[in-house]
């Protein structure tokens, strides 16, 4: 599908929508307006906004007591900055206080590109795993992005939202209908599974239509529901294969393929696994995304290269 759209447009979309039906909705940025592209939520609601300056760590201590207050607050920086800056305050006074707010991590994994390791985010899903009391999601594409936002206004708790820094096409038709955690199967298959969240699941799309035409066939599996996750379901959904391969542009360690690992562990099952990423103990380059992906190996053409290897057992 195309009708390519900003998942930072869907975002402020969803915030207009929201506030106009009733909600009682304040977004903190941290000097961050460009980042959130909110500049239409601010025409529509100019005494909604609050404005920390480059401070995370009060942007998120702002939004727990917002929270507090009966507000439905909503945090809109970048993903770098929100969680390596404000760490101790995401699990402290959102997390650990079970306070209602809603942070959304944009540009996340490599989207920053150039700009290099200080505005990549490789480990945030990591760190937000090793929180308790938080729902995690990673959309893959516009749809499911405004039907997570919309599910997490209503949800009354920590949610963290990883939305990636550049226009993403359509996976999936009005007809989808998101639940909390709902693993999405966009392509049956019967030799190896490509398991994926957000931005990459796009790329796994596209190997899975190149390894057909190679004779090979790739079920694609999507995780937009990282916690909660229903793990009985996916680990049924991968036993039906006999090679797996994760993606992800995250470091492989705590994200996606770790995920998977954990489910075919604790079920006992003898699949093998191979986990794309960015290598253990390494940052992502700087470059554009696609030197970036093609680098790291988490591009198409490298998951159709190791499916072909998994496939014929070497």
């Amino acid at each position: 599908m195309s009708n390519a759209k900003h998942l930072a447009t869907v975002m402020v979309e969803a915030f207009i929508d929201a506030v106009n039906r009733g909600v009682d909705l304040v977004p903190v940025v941290a000097d961050s307006t460009s980042t959130a592209k909110i500049a239409p939520f601010i025409k529509a609601f100019p005494d909604r906004l609050i404005n920390v300056g480059i401070a995370e760590q009060t942007l998120v201590g702002t939004a727990a007591g917002l929270a507090i207050g009966g507000k439905v607050a909503v945090t809109c920086n970048a993903a770098p900055f929100l969680i390596s800056r404000a760490n101790e305050q995401v699990k402290v006074d959102v997390c650990y206080n079970n306070t209602n707010v809603k942070l959304f991590g944009l540009n996340a994994g490599a989207s920053y590109g150039p700009l290099a390791s200080t505005h990549h985010s490789i480990d945030d899903i990591a760190a937000m795993r090793g929180f308790g009391n938080i729902e995690i999601y990673a959309p893959s594409c516009p749809v499911e992005c405004r039907q997570i936002i919309d599910y997490a206004l209503a949800h009354v708790g920590p949610v963290y939202i990883r939305l990636d820094g550049k226009d993403l096409p359509q996976l999936h038709d009005e007809s989808y209908q998101f639940r909390p955690g709902q693993i999405d199967v966009l392509r049956e298959g019967k030799e190896v599974a490509l398991v994926a969240m957000g931005s990459t699941v796009h790329e796994v799309v596209h190997a899975a239509e190149q390894l057909q035409e190679q004779g090979i066939s790739a079920g694609v599996i999507a995780i937009p529901s990282i916690r909660p996750c229903d793990t009985q379901r996916l680990q049924e959904l991968l036993n039906h294969y006999s090679a797996v391969i994760t993606v992800e542009e995250h470091n492989v360690n705590g994200g996606v393929g770790s995920l998977v690992a954990e489910v075919l562990a604790e079920g006992g099952c003898g699949i093998p696994l191979l986990r794309l990423g960015i290598p253990d103990g390494q940052y992502a380059i700087a470059g554009d995304r696609a030197s970036t992906r093609a680098h790291h190996g988490i591009d198409a053409a490298s998951v159709v290269k190791n499916a072909v290897r998994m496939c014929a057992g070497a």
